[in-house]
């Protein structure tokens, strides 16, 4: 496997794989060398008198000959570059971002360029220029990425964070723009910490710009996900029993599942955790939780630092910006369902095993599977990571509504293992 590079000094931001190329161009090469040689051998190999004759007869004939193999020696290295770049272009699966087009928006074509560090090269890295990072994804939201990043130098950022998720929605993150004042909005009516947890936010503190409800009356009527039906009321309703209190088998309790850990839990990671009930109880048990979330439909975000808990505004197609090992608990619902894409599952999986310390615990809460195959599927992959199934739940097919499919719920609490 080789590494992926990104190139952009030169108008273009393109990905390429060092090894494929590298070895594409030595072919390329070996070609040109082994097609001189032979019309080399070609020139020399007659008599010198016969070649000494045919000069002094032919002189300019044999300067068009010459001149012809060139051209047609030019004409296979130029047919064979473009055929390398279609290569590339499949085998990688990118596009080369133009940004030389009209329709790219100045301040894109400013973020993509290399940028000079101002007092030369780092002595501690090594770098002397810095170099934007931008998703290959964002090539093919080419547009909707230009119309993002057409807003006024340190002037005020456009009311437009719906596009900006649209974007992250699609891969394309992080997102470019850098010089504009986001919008204030006075936090009135906060409570200290941890009184914050359970106390209502106040609905004007909260953007509801690009959102169908405008207030959280709306938002508490609606299903949102499978697990936010009325998860913005916090002081009554099932929200206020969430993780102390079980309505069925699949339903564990925190203290049930802490007693588990090995050498305490201490910091936790929350994979689309609604409006951040689970990390609320943590923090009752002095656990610090990190929340996962966007803004699909509610403004999830602000709700959950209203409640004096960490939101991380990040997709789940984002590598999880942590490092190695650092988690003890990591939670995850039916969020984590990567839909008809099992090959997602399995990179999130692996990026929840790289960032779960050993003897960490995973803790799938109600997973929802389509179906028995699924729920072989699910099983299949998490064994192949080797973790202990400290609890294993499968819960009853329920009928879902308006529909005869059912569907099956599974719940489990998984140790890590210590692997050399």
């Amino acid at each position: 496997m080789g590494s992926v590079s990104l190139k952009i000094g030169d108008g273009t931001a393109r990905f390429r794989r060092a090894s494929f190329c590298s070895s594409a161009v030595n072919i390329l090469m070996l070609f040109s060398v082994v097609t001189t040689n032979l019309f080399a051998l070609y020139a020399f190999s007659s008599s010198p008198k016969d070649h000494q004759d045919h000069l002094n007869h032919s002189p300019h004939k044999n300067i068009s000959l010459i001149s012809e193999h060139v051209s047609l020696i030019l004409r296979e290295i130029a047919s064979s570059q473009k055929k390398l770049a279609k290569m590339e272009k499949e085998l990688l699966g990118y596009e080369t971002m133009d940004i030389s087009r009209p329709n790219i928006a100045s301040e894109l074509k400013l973020f993509l360029q290399h940028h000079q560090l101002p007092l030369g090269k780092d002595s501690r890295t090594g770098i002397t220029e810095m170099v934007a990072s931008v998703g290959h994804s964002c090539e093919k939201s080419a547009d909707l990425l230009s119309q993002y990043m057409v807003y006024k130098i340190s002037g005020p950022c456009p009311d437009d964070w719906s596009l900006g998720q649209k974007l992250i929605l699609r891969g394309c993150e992080p997102l470019p723009r850098r010089r504009c004042f986001a919008k204030s909005v006075p936090k009135v009516g906060l409570y200290r910490f941890p009184v914050s947890l359970w106390k209502p936010v106040n609905e004007k503190i909260l953007t509801w710009s690009g959102l169908g409800c405008k207030n959280l009356e709306c938002l508490n009527k609606k299903k949102l996900s499978r697990d936010c039906a009325g998860c913005f009321n916090i002081t009554s309703g099932y929200e206020t029993q969430k993780f102390v209190k079980a309505r069925g088998k699949n339903d564990f309790l925190i203290d049930d599942v802490l007693a588990l850990a090995s050498g305490g839990i201490r910091i936790g990671f929350d994979i689309s955790g609604g409006s951040g009930t689970f990390a609320a109880r943590m923090a009752e048990r002095n656990v610090t939780v990190i929340t996962n979330t966007l803004n699909v439909d509610a403004p999830f975000s602000e709700f959950i630092a209203a409640r004096g808990l960490f939101p991380l505004y990040l997709s789940l197609d984002h590598r999880f910006p942590f490092y190695d090992n650092v988690f003890d608990l990591i939670h995850a619902s039916s969020g984590l369902d990567g839909g008809d894409r099992p090959e997602k599952l399995e990179f999130l999986m692996f990026d929840i095993d790289r960032t779960l310390r050993a003897g960490g615990l995973l803790w799938l809460d109600n997973f929802c599977c389509a179906d028995d195959e699924k729920k072989t599927a699910l099983t299949r992959l998490i064994e192949r990571f080797g973790y202990k199934k400290l609890k294993w739940v499968v819960g009853e097919k329920v009928e879902t509504a308006g529909s005869r499919k059912s569907e099956v719920y599974l719940s489990a609490v998984l140790q890590k293992p210590a692997r050399v």
